[in-house]
C-alpha cells in the first residue's frame, strides 16, 4: 500500500519507531538526571518537595534540549534556532506544570509525602509529561524538512563526505607469471 510521495506505511511505521527509541534513549538518560537531581535536592537541602522537583525538572530539560537537537532531531530543521528553543522552552514548561502538579497534588492534597511516594508521583508525573512532550516537540519544536530541502541537505552532505574522503592509491598488481 503506497502513500503520495512514494512512502509506504511500514516506512513510516519504521521512521516513528526510529524516532520514539532515540526520544526513549534520551529521555531515559533525562530521567536518570531529573530524579538524581530532585533527590540530591530533596535530602541535602532545605528545599520542599515541588521546589526540589521544579529545580530538578530544569535541569533535566537542559541536559534533555542538548540530546534532542543533537541526538533524536538533528536531521530536522535547523534553520530558526531562537524560535525552537522558545517553544522548547513553553512546551517544556507545560510538560513541568504536569509533571509537579501530579506531584503537587500527591504531596499536598493528599499527604503523601515520604521519599517513596514523593519518587514514585515524580516518576509518574514525568510519564504522563513525557507524552505531551513527545507529541509537541516532534509536532512543533524540531519540525521535518520538506521533501525537497531534505534531499538537497542530503546531497550536500554526500559532497562534503566525498571530498573529506582521503582517496585511496590502488596497490600495483605483480603480473601473473603461468
Amino acid at each position: 500500500m503506497s502513500e503520495p510521495g512514494g512512502t509506504t506505511l511500514r516506512t513510516r511505521l519504521e521512521q516513528l519507531a526510529r524516532e520514539v527509541a532515540k526520544f526513549g534513549a534520551v529521555g531515559g538518560l533525562g530521567l536518570l538526571v531529573n530524579m538524581a537531581a530532585f533527590n540530591v535536592l530533596r535530602h541535602t537541602t532545605d528545599l520542599q518537595v515541588v521546589r526540589a522537583s521544579l529545580v530538578a525538572t530544569v535541569i533535566a530539560a537542559l541536559f534533555n534540549y542538548v540530546g534532542f537537537r543533537y541526538f533524536t532531531y538533528r536531521d530536522r530543521d535547523k534553520s530558526g534556532r531562537t524560535k525552537e528553543l522558545t517553544l522548547f522552552l513553553i512546551f517544556t514548561a507545560v510538560g513541568a506544570v504536569i509533571e509537579n502538579g501530579l506531584l503537587y497534588v500527591a504531596t499536598y492534597a493528599f499527604g503523601w509525602n515520604t521519599p517513596l511516594q514523593s519518587n514514585f508521583f515524580k516518576v509518574f508525573g514525568i510519564g504522563v509529561a513525557t507524552l505531551f512532550r513527545f507529541w509537541s516537540y516532534r509536532t512543533w519544536v524540531f519540525k521535518t524538512l520538506p521533501a525537497k530541502e531534505a534531499v538537497a541537505q542530503a546531497e550536500r552532505f554526500l559532497e562534503e563526505e566525498d571530498e573529506s574522503a582521503v582517496p585511496v592509491k590502488p596497490e600495483p598488481v605483480a603480473p601473473r607469471l603461468t
